[in-house]
């Protein structure tokens, strides 16, 4: 049994007193573990003699772990939790448990699962020069602006939020000195009204002190509908945030939240702003506001002054303000964007000229050639909720309508019918699609959300088949006239559009062969990762934008908690041109139904009842054919062999830890 393996971690913590006989079963059972085998490590650890009989059920806290054993490819991804489990780990003298400090059931009474910081390297500076390649650019340095990953993790070295998520789904304290719970004042009976304690000292990377009016600015700055902000999904539940001293801060909701841990916690939409720089740069001064490329943070770095060239690089010094005096190890960051997957695969294994690279979206026996020819780097993984889908456009991208296509009120000529999506959707083939281009790192996806574990619906099954396909277009009246299908007057022809990447083209190319097969025209297009996820607004090629038929890319649930992210698909979160683009419904898909089980949601505590309104939600979208999910992807990356990257997380970015990343 691996020391990274989850159940050697709960039989740590329950040894040392973390963790409860009835949590201990409870997640044990999660994972997958029979009664008899729960009794046997509950015997060698002292919590037990007898063999339990029965389990609880999961509780209201964040669960990674797995309902069952999984069996497939596909269910290894979909079920299992979300990252390796705590390690002990020396670096540089200094030594420190990854394990939680502090665990508890019930998830908000006792409080939130709570684990220890990384360890820290034991020194700052000294270690040189960090080199990482990300064959995505990062385009603006403010995660509240973020057009995509690439952007979150570009500035997470910079900046910080209250609080994050590890691996194993226990929350780890940054700017703020506990996790709130009842227990400890930090969380009303109702679940309504949060109190966050703040670190005193810290300071802005140009020296300011940090308080509690950096938050509540940061509220009021996402939820300006001037401001444009990707991130209001995880605010817009709360009522006021208040700065009660400089050291605490205070958040109302406007109702009982069951994700009330959700806002300023995490680094893809956590982050804090310091209000002295950005009330400036808040409203309609946002999108062009100077510290979008010059940030100032409380991280472990901050950018060389003209360091950022959006598109292309950046440059990072080590932060003198940072709380830390012994991280980080690297005096310098050096972050390139640009290019491609493999390239950026061979630069790290196989000639060394860079420490990490990012998501290598690689085809498996590429990845699988270079791993076995390369010595100067290694390949990685770490469970991720994300999801390679199709978005199909409900409005129609070629007719103008107020200085915008793809306007929300006008219909598509075919997309709108069903019959036509769910044809599509037969068409793909997904399982080549993952043979081909993902191999371990990906399985056929059945859902758009499939993790934590109990919102991983059992109702959907994939299916290709053409002859399916073609039935349905021909019972709904889209007839062949040659090649292609048309009714009324109106040809069944699309244009398909994603990111340059080689493992995207062949994707493109399986599904365009399958599609033209049903009769359904299909124009490939494809753009630089920049320019897909480009949040310039004169930018007509953007994934906001969507002046194109059918869009490909990968998205997921940044926290374990997924109310924002099924929310960003309703009517109310639909990309427009009054809203900058900024919202998260890039198909213009607007559904009562679906509205009407978030609206359930939002009011809902009860942790079954929400798992069932998820996969309800979830139903809704995939049954009408809203969107097609095609991979679930791992995050796959590859570092040096002598870079301790610590441990992973897919609740925050890639870079959440790098303050502690050492070159041994």
């Amino acid at each position: 049994m691996s020391d990274r393996d989850p159940i050697r971690s709960l039989a740590r913590d329950l040894t040392s007193g973390a963790l409860s006989r009835r949590d201990f079963i409870r997640r044990a059972a999660a994972l997958g573990l029979s009664a008899s085998a729960i009794g046997a490590v509950l015997a060698a650890c002292g919590g037990a003699t007898t063999t339990p009989t029965s389990v609880p059920v999961a509780s209201t806290a964040p669960s990674t772990a797995a309902s069952a054993a999984p069996t497939t490819a596909a269910a290894r991804v979909a079920t299992a939790s979300t990252a390796p489990s705590a390690a002990t780990v020396t670096r540089a003298g200094a030594t420190a448990t990854r394990a939680g400090t502090a665990t508890a059931s019930g998830g908000n009474v006792a409080g939130l699962p709570v684990a220890s910081p990384p360890a820290s390297p034991g020194k700052r500076g000294g270690g040189g020069t960090l080199k990482l390649l990300y064959w995505q650019a990062p385009t603006v340095l403010n995660t509240h602006l973020a057009q995509g990953t690439k952007d979150q993790d570009a500035s997470r070295p910079v900046y910080e939020p209250l609080a994050t998520i590890d691996g194993d789904g226990k929350f780890i304290p940054i700017l703020a000195t506990e996790i709130p719970s009842q227990a400890n004042g930090g969380l009303s009976a109702d679940q309504k009204v949060v109190t966050w304690k703040l670190k005193s000292g810290v300071k802005w990377s140009d020296g300011q002190p940090f308080t509690a009016k950096d938050v509540a600015f940061t509220y009021d700055y996402v939820i300006d509908p001037k401001t444009g902000a990707t991130t209001t999904g995880d605010y817009k539940s709360i009522e006021k945030v208040e700065a009660v001293d400089d050291t605490t801060v205070r958040i109302t909701f406007k109702e009982s939240q069951a994700g009330w841990y959700i806002p300023f916690v995490g680094g893809y939409r956590g982050v804090i702003l310091p209000q002295h720089i950005f009330s400036a740069g808040k409203g309609e001064a946002a999108k062009n506001f100077a510290a979008n490329l010059q940030p100032v943070g409380t991280g472990p770095y901050r950018v060389v002054q003209g360091g950022f060239k959006p598109g292309d690089a950046v440059s990072y010094e080590i932060n003198p303000n940072f709380r830390d005096a012994n991280a980080p190890f690297f005096d310098r960051v050096e972050w390139k964007g640009g290019g491609d997957a493999v390239s950026a695969a061979r630069a790290v294994i196989q000639t060394g000229d860079y420490d990490y690279g990012w998501n290598l979206q690689v085809e498996a026996a590429i990845l699988t050639q270079l791993q076995q020819t390369g010595t100067r780097g290694s390949v990685f993984t770490i469970i991720s909720p994300n999801c390679e889908r199709l978005i199909i456009n409900f409005s129609d991208p070629n007719k103008e309508v107020d200085g915008q296509r793809s306007e929300k009120n006008t219909p598509h000529p075919f997309l709108t019918d069903k019959a036509v999506r769910q044809a599509m959707a037969l068409a793909c083939d997904k399982k080549t699609i993952v043979d081909v281009g993902y191999g371990q790192g990906g399985a056929i996806a059945d859902n758009i959300l499939y993790t934590p574990a109990q919102f991983n619906s059992p109702n959907n099954k994939s299916e290709f088949s053409l002859d399916k396909a073609n039935q349905v277009l021909d019972q709904a009246g889209w007839t062949k006239s040659g090649q292609y299908r048309a009714k009324g007057g109106v040809q069944l022809s699309l244009v398909y559009y994603t990111t340059v990447n080689t493992v995207r083209q062949k994707t493109q190319q399986i599904i365009k062969d399958a599609w033209e097969k049903a009769g359904i025209k299909t124009e490939l297009k494809s753009a630089d990762a920049g320019v897909f996820f480009s949040s310039d607004l004169g930018n007509t090629d953007t994934a906001a934008k969507c002046y194109v038929d059918v869009e490909m890319f990968t998205n997921g649930n940044s926290t374990p908690e997924p109310f924002s992210y099924m929310e960003d698909q309703t009517t109310e979160k639909i990309a427009q041109k009054s809203n900058q683009w900024s919202l998260g419904n890039y198909g213009r898909w607007s559904n009562k139904d679906y509205d009407a089980t978030i609206d359930q949601l939002e009011k809902e505590l009860d942790p079954a009842k929400r798992a069932q309104l998820f996969i309800k939600a979830n139903d809704i979208m995939v049954q009408d054919y809203a969107q097609i999910p095609l991979v679930y992807r791992q995050s796959v990356s590859c570092k040096a062999k002598n870079l301790d990257i610590g441990p992973t997380t897919s609740w925050d970015c890639e870079s959440w830890n790098i303050a502690n990343w050492v070159k041994k």
